[in-house]
């Protein structure tokens, strides 16, 4: 079926992403995954193109366009190159919503011009080392003390993590509270006791910093706090994981409709017995299936994005969306890796690569467990 989302504007910008990828990413992104990190060079040349902050403001530097289609684009761009080193996604999907509509004035003309043009990059960090999707039972704390809070605790699997500038650090600002003990403050790179612990060594996403962070009575300004009250940090963190698990389902399908693609053409030249193995039925059979699943999830997804845009994206709508396409793509790779034979273990076959890369996708944002426990309650069980 033809795929109707995109306006011109659209597909201009993604002839402008494309070159980008091309030119300054990809010759570069195996280095970049035997460094471990992408230098922050690319994040400003990707500034200068206009690839960060649709929704900021003009005033700060942005485009002041609210419409995900722009950063949909980005994400199936990037996905399509397997260029999973470059974290552009949790800078505009996830932190874009928290630093354009909880800040304060003084807040978005110290962080969103960098914001735009690569110059500040940042990350959230949520995870601890005991506490992944449950996010009440976090142990970092923050103690109000006058005019700053006292910043204690350790972050894990943090996405940008060495990169960033700028960090939203989830905390406890009263312990006894429960969900309405939680806070939002925005720790900066120079801060005493603020500390970058090592890059993590993963099974994919090799490019990708992903750290741990440390806090050691860090004295975070009242003026750093996101919103305008204590302990609103939860809510505030409900009401924008939707669109990170958009941004993720984006990925999804995004990843399975090319590793899909280059299998179809895989599977055109490569012969055994004497001919292609595209014509053995088993090869169609499969091809056939998942090329009808990962056609009926980019539908599903781009009515999520409409929805997002329209602001009637449910929580339950991104939770059907994240974990049925992060398990499709890892179905869809798997599958297209047993086609391509003993190829597909090769890392010189970009199967191999999306392979290792998608199989984080069902964990981050959220594991399928946790999507299926937001719809199950939906239920009223």
């Amino acid at each position: 079926m033809r795929r109707d989302l995109f306006d011109e504007e659209h597909l201009l910008f993604r002839d402008a992403v494309r070159g980008f990828l091309t030119r300054e990413v990809v010759p570069n992104h195996g280095q970049w995954e035997k460094d471990g990190i992408v230098p922050r060079e690319v994040w400003k040349k990707a500034g200068e193109l206009g690839m960060f902050g649709f929704s900021v403001p003009e005033e700060y530097g942005g485009a002041g366009v609210t419409d995900f289609r722009y950063n949909a684009v980005i994400v199936e761009e990037i996905i399509g190159v397997g260029a999973s080193g470059l974290g552009f996604s949790l800078h505009n999907d996830v932190m874009a919503p928290y630093l354009v509509a909880l800040t304060s004035e003084e807040q978005r003309q110290r962080w969103l011009p960098g914001f735009v043009t690569g110059e500040l990059i940042t990350a959230i960090a949520m995870t601890e080392p005991g506490a992944g999707s449950d996010l009440q039972g976090i142990r970092t704390t923050a103690v109000r003390q006058g005019d700053h809070y006292l910043l204690n605790g350790q972050k894990t699997f943090i996405t940008n993590g060495i990169n960033a500038d700028l960090v939203v650090v989830v905390a406890k600002t009263d312990p006894e509270a429960g969900a309405r003990g939680t806070t939002l403050l925005v720790v900066e790179r120079d801060m005493d006791g603020f500390s970058h612990g090592r890059n993590l060594e993963k099974i994919g996403m090799h490019a990708q910093d992903t750290a741990e962070l440390f806090f050691e009575n860090v004295r975070v300004p009242v003026a750093n706090r996101l919103g305008d009250e204590d302990g609103q940090g939860f809510f505030q963190l409900m009401s924008n994981l939707p669109q990170e698990r958009l941004s993720i389902a984006v990925a999804a399908v995004g990843a399975a409709e090319a590793v899909l693609g280059t299998t179809i053409d895989y599977c055109k030249s490569r012969t055994a017995f004497g001919r292609s193995i595209g014509t053995f039925q088993n090869t169609r059979f499969v091809l056939a299936e998942l090329a009808t699943e990962t056609e009926i999830a980019r539908h599903y997804v781009d009515k999520c994005i409409l929805a997002l845009n329209a602001g009637e994206l449910t929580a339950v709508d991104a939770a059907k969306a994240k974990w049925w396409t992060t398990e499709l793509q890892n179905k869809v790779i798997d599958r297209c890796l047993q086609l391509h034979g003993g190829y597909g273990y090769m890392l010189e076959y970009p199967v191999a690569k999306a392979w290792i890369d998608s199989r984080v996708q069902t964990i981050y944002g959220g594991t399928t467990e946790i999507m299926k426990e937001i719809i199950g309650r939906s239920f009223g069980f």
